[in-house]
């Protein structure tokens, strides 16, 4: 009976174990994946380090889903299919759960291929979903959809409104006849005959309150049963009135299959727009008086609102500081210096950028542009200028609910109002008081610290030194916003010319959190010079996206050999390739100050502390290299504090399990560095006063190495310049009657005032911004009439002329012996 007991035992755990359908594994067997992803524990891994490893269960694929494509708008509809899995089971049982909560039926294709359609979602960022195989009885598959932004996501998975603007302006004086037309991707959507919708969004209850919600609509047809030929043109006609109280919508094209607004099938959608060309005949007949309306009435509610501009920070000075300053700012897609974008609501404008986080309390967001000079363009100045939102355009966490929902809530609060004020309507000057541009008067720069090379160290305060240990270090420790931020690096040994190991190292990987943040790590991927990113020990594809909202921070990869980190903190960290090594730059705000320690140094403007060991003690700034060597040795990483993944046999061992600091590794000291005459001339010539690209060439024995260190200290030095504090006396008026010369607020600038014809300048003609914040003199009046000095410029210039002919004729008398005061000739 045991035998028999015994032989059943040994049967199920080997049930237990076989991919695909059959027997189910027992929920949270040890041997089995099955409710277990992500956990390391038991007899085999189901934690994602496993894969290179090779310690995972046998059903690891067949329950810690991997998914293609991976990523897609959160605006839903996008199929994707599980991968390294087969279903050979029933095959109309398929449902797909996101967040606990939103399912949608997926299906089983002809190959036994499971496929689940994205649904409809008011966030952005990964979102959890799992998958049951039985009708919803089981969810045991599990795996991560990444939901990205509508206006991030590749043009060819959307539908394009051919002449965009020309849909916004539908109705319009100039735009109240002709058809619209619509284009889209066929592949995407295989199938002979689609229906085109018009769905609406709208935000209801009273706002900041806990009855605000949001809501996507079905509203109508365009089309039910259109050929799927890419092309679709119509004559837009006024909706019924039910439906006009939508203003901000999109299209969705779907398979005619399906009934009239079914959810989260297979789908492409437009860009959210304004819905002019719906609108009723009200609207049609006088555009203008509607939209001013419009104006007045979003001018009451927006008066009524909290105020939002008091929690946003304010703008960098200068374009120079705004794209230096990347941990808290970052391109605006709309105005995009680097993408040539035609910046359409800024004209005037060559660059914009936004604040990265929304504002703590109101999930608002600053815009910040700025003119081909560098500097400021205000709303003050111009309708170009940048304006603040209401609503983030990239939403805030936890997402959802007004006015936290991506790019809508920022159509419903800023850009619609912009319509009805500025577009629509001449009312610019009611949106531009509510939405005024923030100058930079009480901005201050990020403060930098760098590694590169060889590698070198820059701290924040500006000390500097060259450590060649081998192993893992704490770059730095820091708090703000009661959020501990840990950045950690990996350093390993360069190779010499000749093959040989060299007694230098430099940055092969790079990892950071933020109090529970996802942990992000950038590494060099196997020793091939790629670039490698993991999230929470998972490596990341970026082949169909290159922007990801994550847990507490947003990760860009806009090149291939570049990474860059935003913390909720306003942290920075840009990671990139150089050479054969990675560098890396951090990016602190104020509020980081007195609160780190590490490698890069004590951030409180005093460099002469930057070398504070574990123990406390303080290494003056003349120290030597070999008491440097000993200053990085103590920072070296713990085991139970370290954040790098392990998840390869040659990490383990030469990191995991051997001390976080090899000390058997010896480096070259500047001391030891013997050069020949040749050599020495060489690194002369290249390197000049550089001296951490000489150390390098003499480290490594390579011209180039020491080439891409000089190029990364420039690059260091370059942004320092570029971060350097600029005082501005901020917006000064132009007078009333009158106008001003230029418009810099920037220490130095001096502005100069006119007055219109018919006026007269009262007070100082220019006024100059002062190194104390202040403007010299304050804004003249201009007056009506000629002012006191013209007046006596008009006397006196008389009086002069009768002076000079009097003059002129006592001259010509005297010279003919005439007497002037005589009364006879």
């Amino acid at each position: 009976m045991k035998l028999i007991l015994l032989t059943w035992v040994l049967l199920l755990l080997l049930l237990a174990t076989v991919p695909g359908p059959g027997p189910r594994p027992t929920a949270g067997a040890r041997e089995s994946c099955s409710l277990r992803c992500g956990d390391r524990n038991g007899t085999c891994s189901c934690h994602p380090t496993c894969l290179g490893l090779h310690t995972c269960c046998l059903d690891f694929h067949d329950f810690c889903l991997e998914i293609s494509p991976s990523s897609g708008s959160m605006m839903g509809g996008k199929d994707f299919v599980v991968q390294h899995f087969q279903w050979l089971g029933s095959k109309g049982d398929v449902i797909c759960r996101f967040k606990d909560s939103i399912e949608v039926l997926g299906h089983v294709d002809s190959l036994g291929q499971v496929h689940c359609v994205s649904p409809l979602l008011y966030e952005t960022g990964r979102i959890p979903f799992t998958i049951s195989m039985d009708s919803g009885h089981s969810f045991l598959r599990a795996g991560t959809w990444l939901a990205a932004h509508p206006y991030k996501v590749s043009q060819s998975e959307k539908g394009q409104l051919v002449n965009e603007t020309r849909w916004q302006y539908y109705g319009t004086p100039g735009t109240t006849t002709g058809n619209l037309s619509l284009t889209w991707n066929t592949s995407v959507l295989p199938t002979k005959t689609v229906a085109i919708e018009l769905w609406g969004y709208e935000e209801t209850g009273n706002p900041y309150s806990g009855n605000w919600t949001s809501q996507w609509s079905y509203l109508y047809p365009l089309a039910t049963d259109a050929p799927n030929s890419g092309f679709f043109t119509f004559t837009p006609k006024p909706a019924l009135a039910a439906h006009q109280r939508w203003r901000v919508g999109a299209l969705r094209i779907i398979s005619s299959k399906h009934y009239r607004g079914e959810k989260d099938v297979l789908a492409i959608w437009t860009n959210d727009h304004a819905l002019a060309w719906h609108l009723g005949d009200d609207f049609r007949n006088d555009s203008v008086r509607w939209a001013r309306a419009q104006c007045l009435a979003w001018e009451e509610l927006e008066d009524g609102l909290p105020d939002f501009l008091k929690e946003l920070p304010d703008c960098p000075c200068t374009l120079a500081q705004a794209q230096a300053d990347s941990g808290r700012f970052f391109a605006d897609y709309g105005c995009d210096i680097g993408q040539g974008s035609a910046c359409t609501y800024h004209p005037g404008a060559v660059h914009c950028v936004r604040s990265v986080q929304a504002s703590p309390n109101y999930a608002s967001g600053q815009q910040c542009c700025y003119r081909k000079d560098g500097t400021q363009l205000l709303t003050a100045d111009s309708i170009g200028g940048s304006t603040p939102d209401r609503g983030h355009d990239w939403g805030a966490p936890p997402y959802r609910t007004p006015p936290r929902v991506p790019t809508l809530s920022h159509w419903l609060y800023d850009v619609m109002s912009f319509y009805y004020c500025c577009l629509w309507a001449p009312e610019c000057s009611r949106y531009m008081r509510r939405r005024p541009s923030s100058d930079c008067r009480t901005y201050r720069p990020s403060r930098l610290a760098s590694v590169f090379g060889d590698p070198h160290f820059l701290t924040f305060d500006g000390a500097n030194f060259t450590f060649n240990g081998r192993g893992e270090y704490v770059l730095l420790e820091g708090e703000a916003d009661r959020k501990d931020l840990r950045v950690q690096g990996r350093t390993e040994p360069a190779t010499m010319t000749n093959g040989t190991q060299a007694r230098g190292t430099g940055l092969t990987a790079v990892v950071v959190q933020e109090g529970s943040s996802d942990v992000v790590e950038v590494r060099l991927a196997g020793g091939s010079g790629v670039l490698e990113v993991l999230l929470n020990s998972e490596v990341l594809s970026f082949a169909e996206v290159d922007w990801m909202d994550l847990k507490g921070l947003f990760l860009s990869v806009a090149a291939e050999d570049k990474v860059s980190i935003m913390l909720s903190s306003g942290a920075g960290l840009e990671v990139s390739i150089q050479g054969p090594f990675l560098s890396v730059a951090v990016l602190l705000p104020e509020k980081f100050q007195n609160h780190t320690r590490g490698l890069l140094g004590t951030f409180n403007n005093n460099p002469a502390d930057d070398f504070t060991l574990r123990s406390g003690k303080v290494l003056p700034l003349n120290a030597s290299a070999q008491e440097l060597f000993q200053f990085g040795a103590e920072w070296a990483v713990h085991n139970a504090s370290s954040l790098f993944t392990y998840d390869s046999w040659v990490l383990v061992s030469n990191f995991l399990y051997k001390p976080k600091h090899d000390p058997t590794f010896k480096p070259l000291f500047p001391n030891e560095i013997v050069l020949s005459s040749g050599q020495a001339e060489e690194a002369a010539k290249l390197c000049g006063d550089d001296h951490f690209c000489k150390f390098d060439v003499a480290a490594t024995g390579s011209l180039s190495m020491g080439n891409v260190t000089r190029k990364a200290h420039q690059m260091h030095c370059d942004r320092l310049q570029s971060l350097q504090h600029e005082v501005s006396c901020g917006w000064l008026a132009a007078p009333s009657n009158g106008h001003k010369e230029d418009f810099k607020y920037l220490m130095g600038s001096t502005i100069r005032f006119h007055c219109e014809s018919g006026y007269s300048l009262a007070g100082a003609e220019t006024s100059t911004c002062q190194a104390d914040g202040t403007w010299s003199a304050p804004t003249p009046q201009c007056q009506l009439g000629r002012s006191y000095t013209v007046l006596l410029s008009i006397i006196f210039g008389g009086l002069a002329a009768v002076v000079l002919v009097t003059v002129i004729y006592v001259l010509l008398r005297r010279r003919k012996g005439m007497n002037l005061w005589s009364s006879h000739p």
